[in-house]
């Protein structure tokens, strides 16, 4: 059933000088859950250098406004071409990551990354060579290692313009590492699509969902023009409740997407 204490939107939605700031307007436009960034209050998304305060005083400010933090953002290139970059971020994140349950989180969220020097959300030739996903596997490594110690989930997300770019190289990727790997799937059903696919969206999420559903630990929902919304909640009711995070909005916008996805759920369920 998806119903709004499983509803949550991107805490840096709602930039604000502090995470109380932060806190109140996730309340306000709704929201049971917010997928923390420390880009939200200012900072960098791999905030790794921040005492142990900072930490417990955003788990704090969002505790007190009766919202849960599910996962954490550690979004870095993970592929990148400049190798010492990449080398000193993986450090970085793994410190994150290691510290992620401080926040309450269960799940710390990753880009796979590109070959592209200068965006890590834009494609390049390069990302489906063997020698990108040597490099994705080595620095997952690394990541293992540091969710296994803060015992949390890694959510590897299927992006076209990253190494891991549909739902067949999420699924090679969970075959390779095992069941017992401390990483699973942020579906986001938007990023399996394009404008030229949107009309053979039904087969294509029913085909990653197939594929994907026992390793889903978050969703995240985007693209409100292109899905059919009631095509995604029957699919998810495929697989164990995870939260269901609201991205890429406006702070205008928030509290109306939040109505709708919740209206277009119940129409589901009244024709069904």
């Amino acid at each position: 059933m998806i119903n709004g204490e499983r509803l949550g939107i991107f805490a840096r939605t709602f930039r604000r000088p502090t995470s109380a700031e932060v806190a109140a307007e996730v309340k306000q436009a709704g929201y049971a859950l917010a997928h923390w960034n420390f880009a939200a209050i200012g900072l960098p998304t791999l905030a790794d250098d921040l005492p142990d305060e900072v930490f417990t005083q955003v788990r704090a400010a969002f505790d007190a406004e009766g919202i849960g933090i599910p996962s954490v953002s550690a979004t870095y290139n993970m592929i990148g071409p400049d190798i010492e970059r990449r080398s000193a971020e993986t450090k970085r994140a793994a410190r994150l990551v290691r510290r992620a349950r401080l926040l309450g989180a269960e799940v710390v969220t990753l880009c796979t990354g590109t070959r592209d020097a200068q965006d890590m959300w834009r494609a390049h030739p390069d990302n489906a060579t063997p020698a990108a996903w040597r490099d994705l596997r080595a620095t997952l490594d690394v990541l293992m290692d540091a969710a296994s110690d803060g015992r949390v989930i890694l959510g590897i997300e299927p992006e076209p313009g990253n190494a891991v770019s549909d739902a067949a190289a999420a699924a090679r990727l969970l075959s390779e590492l095992g069941d017992d790997a401390p990483v699973g799937i942020v579906f986001d059903p938007a990023n399996l699509l394009t404008r030229e696919t949107v009309s053979r969206q039904a087969r294509i999420l029913t085909a990653a969902v197939d594929l994907l559903g026992p390793r889903i630990v978050g969703v995240q929902l985007k693209g409100f023009d292109l899905m059919d919304y009631q095509l995604v909640f029957g699919l998810l009711e495929r697989v164990v409740p995870v939260p269901l995070i609201v991205q890429d909005v406006t702070e205008a916008d928030a509290g109306r997407v939040r109505s709708d996805l919740l209206r277009r759920y119940s129409e589901r369920e009244d024709s069904a």
